[in-house]
């Protein structure tokens, strides 16, 4: 029988997997079909949607709001906006496919930011199983890998900067005694705050085509409107992903979502495919349901450094050894 924390892990996922398969295919409505084409102040309205969120949780008694020091989120906030602000360069400057291998690279670049900094080592079969993951996904996405100075250089900030957000998701809490509602509740308004700053760096503010000119029809505000509904589930299931598991775990289920996404285009959307696309779908799911597999029956082994065994047990599966159940 499976565990009662076993099963709240596995609603946490089932819950991020759907609202960020959701959201996807909502941003594209709005993208598309209402031609709203301002990214970063979409993201803007995603976290001031998740503060609102979060306010109402709060108020109907599902946390209480924790003091905490704006010098101890901001890291973890300026993480957040170098995530989107290197990854939107990243995209600008690189083709598609380069930017997708670059993303792909997050899960190592994690893994060895964990045993650098944080003295998490994984066990050898964990990381085996992370290859076919990640070589599946390169085969199921990557096509054009064309890269240049410029471009690589702010892919490899917002790799970084990525790996560094997920990392302190789990840490934060940890280190500051909080939980995912009560780190997030201070983490999102002042990652709103700080991406007003990129807004005109990336969006048309008053041109012909401005935010400020667009028409903003009932229907284009029910789908941002909804989008943003999404993106609260979604933030908020990140945090209680990785605070219950890891990032490595919160990576491959990524992979996963990436891999039904693919998937389902291919199978409802007509969207065209090939051999090699098929191959790493199959490939990437094979290291999934390996690495599920390893996580659900590995004994839990003892943490391998002093910051794991300071406090990372105390609140759950917080290294990747201890999370190992």
């Amino acid at each position: 029988i499976m565990k009662e924390s076993s099963l709240v892990v596995v609603a946490y996922m089932a819950l991020n997997f759907t609202s960020s398969v959701l959201i996807i295919w909502v941003n594209k409505w709005v993208f598309q079909i209402y031609e709203y084409s301002y990214g970063t102040t979409l993201t803007f309205v995603h976290f001031l949607a998740t503060f609102i969120g979060l306010w109402i949780c709060h108020r109907c008694g599902m946390f209480e709001i924790k003091y905490i020091r704006i010098r101890d989120v901001l890291p973890l906030s300026l993480a957040f906006c170098g995530f989107v602000v290197f990854n939107n360069m990243s995209l600008l400057h690189n083709a598609v496919g380069f930017y997708q291998l670059m993303k792909v690279m997050t899960t190592p670049t994690i893994v060895f930011i964990q045993w650098l900094l944080y003295g998490v080592v994984l066990p050898d079969n964990i990381k085996l199983s992370l290859v076919p993951i990640c070589v599946g996904v390169l085969l199921a996405s990557v096509t054009n890998v064309e890269a240049n100075a410029v471009g690589t250089f702010y892919a490899v900030l917002g790799i970084l900067s990525t790996s560094m957000y997920q990392i302190w998701v789990q840490t934060k809490q940890v280190e500051l005694g909080v939980n995912s509602m009560q780190l997030l509740f201070y983490q999102a308004p002042m990652s709103a705050g700080l991406l007003v700053f990129t807004v005109p760096i990336f969006d048309d503010i008053f041109g012909d085509k401005g935010i400020f000119f667009y028409e903003y029809s009932f229907e284009a505000v029910c789908a941002i409107a909804l989008s943003a509904i999404l993106a609260f589930v979604v933030n908020l299931s990140i945090f209680l992903v990785i605070g219950k598991t890891s990032p490595i775990s919160y990576n491959v289920l990524g992979h996963c979502k990436l891999c039904a996404i693919l998937l389902g285009g291919f199978l409802f959307f007509g969207e065209t495919t090939n051999g090699k696309n098929i191959c790493g779908i199959l490939l990437a799911l094979v290291g999934i349901f390996w690495y599920t597999h390893l996580k659900l029956h590995s004994s839990p082994g003892k943490s391998r450094s002093s910051n794991n065994s300071r406090g990372e047990d105390k609140t759950g599966d917080r290294s990747e050894d201890s999370d190992s159940k």
